[in-house]
């Protein structure tokens, strides 16, 4: 079981993580969410309609591996069966991060992928970005439709919607969501002076990818 001071300090960790993305403009308004999973198999998720750069403690919620409210009064996100899909079936990620910033989101828009071949960083922190079909935010089939992406992807464009990053801890989770974003607005720059001039295979096998 998870002892009382690793679930509160989960908790803080995820208030300084969406205050963090939201300097960088990839939390906006009520937009997104986020959560972190505790020793026990339990979830603390971020509340239903609140701001991630000023999340208060109540604006938090712990959840069951089923979705069953363990703790807090609010609401959990409309998200939570994404998030619990992707901890379903990945025992290894201990965070999630769903968000919506503006130049993966133009990816995700024009259901264009991001390629591992576009920058040096993107083949390192992120492999391949692919772009998972539109579904209706919130519906229950929300993890079933990321699933076949799962096994061999570290982030995901939401296809007319958003991004999400996977992580072994938040921190990891938020570094690789810092990571799409600034490759996207990177890729969207060298299209615009001509194109992106690939890494070669040798070039992506040097690096260890």
């Amino acid at each position: 079981m998870a002892s009382e001071g690793s679930t509160a300090s989960l908790a803080d960790e995820l208030r300084r993580i969406g205050r963090l993305l939201g300097r960088r403009g990839i939390f906006v308004a009520d937009d997104g969410n986020l959560s972190a999973r505790c020793p026990d198999g339990s979830v603390w998720i971020t509340a239903r309609g609140v701001r991630k750069d000023a999340l208060l403690r109540g604006d938090l919620v712990r959840v069951a591996a089923d979705g069953t409210r363990l703790e807090g009064s609010s609401e959990p996100s409309s998200e939570i069966f994404l998030h619990l899909g992707i901890y379903s079936w990945r025992p290894d990620v201990g965070a999630v991060i769903h968000a919506h910033p503006p130049f993966a989101t133009g990816f995700a828009a024009a259901g264009v992928e991001i390629r591992e071949d576009a920058l040096a960083e993107a083949a390192v922190a992120l492999g391949r970005v692919p772009v998972v079909p539109y579904r209706t935010p919130g519906q229950r089939e929300a993890g079933e439709i990321v699933r076949p992406y799962l096994a061999m992807h570290r982030a995901l464009l939401l296809g007319n919607h958003g991004a999400v990053t996977l992580g072994r801890d938040l921190e990891d989770a938020c570094r690789r969501m810092e990571r799409l974003e600034h490759v996207a607005r990177t890729v969207l720059t060298a299209r615009l002076l001509g194109g992106v001039c690939p890494l070669t295979r040798e070039q992506r096998e040097a690096l260890g990818h």
